[in-house]
């Protein structure tokens, strides 16, 4: 069969695109298609150049360090994209990728990680946190993001069978499309994390640094601790990150992959605070059986193990149920009087439900069961 790939952007390798990088192991000759990509990440995935389509966008110079202002055009420029070539679509999408145009003889699945989130769930902290609650450029904002709406679930007729990364995101879909989707948990490749038995005295946050990953209110809390955390990653809080840190914070910015494994596989806890679809930071954290204190919310509550004070057997973690300052502290003091009766061992079982090796056992099945299926109504 002709598969192509379609992927929204392609400029760091975050949980979306180690799906993608799945994918492309899967079937190595299939092109990728994109509105626009960094050609050092598009290497590090398993591609080459010459088998990456791009929109119009791609050739405004630094697209790939402001791309999220060129929104408007993400629906007009994915349907640029000429995929008449393939007989099977596999998009892989967070924003407009599923909007691909196809023909009626072709077969478009959809791995969706999650609607369109600032259409959707995040449009008023969207418009707050890029300061467009007020005035003109307020309503320019609303009315693009109105008419993106619109779109989306128009585009939703376009994909054929829909595949969510959890549950939480499939009642997602539903909600927003009325379309079932199948549920095949990301991969994550735990066999690059290690079990550490001593540990140090730090936690960790991992995490892209924008604005509902909470990077401000962990390391406000930590100041306010006085415990000392280590925070990785960077983006456009980066600023406001190392302002709001006290000399027990450690800001390292963004680190190699086998770097990461090592401090997870050292800290003593994870801490999670984001509402994300799945979240694929906490499962490697468990991989190096390392407790995880995470906000309740989310595709976490599918990951990740709440302990109950007697569920040792079984626990891997902490929740915290509303994202503020004083229920963090709570849950951070909480793990701590526990942290002696967390076993690295159970953790780390429960991460080996998230393998690649079952990730593309699944994706292969799925795609062609509904091939079959797809050519018995020809």
């Amino acid at each position: 069969m002709k598969i192509a790939l379609v992927h929204d952007w392609v400029v760091t390798k975050g949980g979306a695109e180690k799906c993608l990088e799945i994918f492309q192991a899967l079937y190595p000759e299939a092109p990728l298609y994109t509105l626009l990509y960094e050609p050092e990440t598009i290497k590090e995935l398993g591609f080459t150049e010459s088998q990456v389509t791009a929109s119009f966008l791609q050739k405004k110079r630094g697209i790939t360090k402001k791309y999220r202002r060129y929104l408007p055009f993400f629906p007009y420029a994915i349907e640029q994209l000429d995929l008449s070539e393939a007989e099977v679509i596999l998009s892989s999408s967070h924003c407009v990728a599923k909007g691909i145009l196809v023909r009626g003889d072709q077969l478009h699945i959809c791995y969706c990680h999650t609607p369109v989130r600032y259409a959707w769930d995040l449009t008023y902290r969207y418009l707050q946190d890029n300061g467009l609650s007020k005035g003109i450029k307020s309503a320019i904002a609303r009315l693009v993001l109105h008419y993106l709406r619109i779109w989306d679930i128009g585009t939703a007729n376009r994909v054929d069978y829909f595949i969510a990364n959890s549950r939480y995101t499939a009642r997602r879909i539903w909600r927003t499309y009325r379309r079932e989707a199948e549920v095949i948990y990301p991969p994550v490749n735990i066999d690059k994390f290690r079990i550490n038995f001593k540990r140090q005295d730090y936690f960790l946050f991992v995490s892209r640094l924008v604005p509902y990953k909470k990077a401000d209110l962990i390391i406000r809390t930590f100041s306010s601790l006085g415990l000392p955390l280590k925070v990785i990653g960077d983006g456009p809080q980066m600023a406001d990150c190392k302002r709001l840190a006290a000399a027990n914070i450690t800001i390292l910015g963004r680190q190699e992959e086998e770097q990461v494994a090592n401090l997870m596989a050292n800290a003593r806890a994870l801490i999670f605070a984001a509402d994300e679809d799945f979240g694929i930071v906490p499962v490697e954290a468990q991989s190096c059986g390392t407790p995880v204190i995470a906000f309740g919310q989310g595709g976490v509550t599918e990951t990740v193990i709440p302990a109950d004070g007697t569920n040792w057997d079984k626990a891997t973690g902490v929740f915290f149920y509303e994202q503020n300052e004083g229920c963090i502290k709570k849950a951070v003091e909480q793990f701590i009087s526990w942290e002696d009766y967390f076993d690295p061992q159970v953790i780390r079982q429960n991460a080996e439900r998230f393998s690649a090796a079952r990730f593309q056992q699944e994706i292969t099945d799925f795609i062609n069961a509904k091939q079959l299926e797809w050519q018995k109504r020809r």
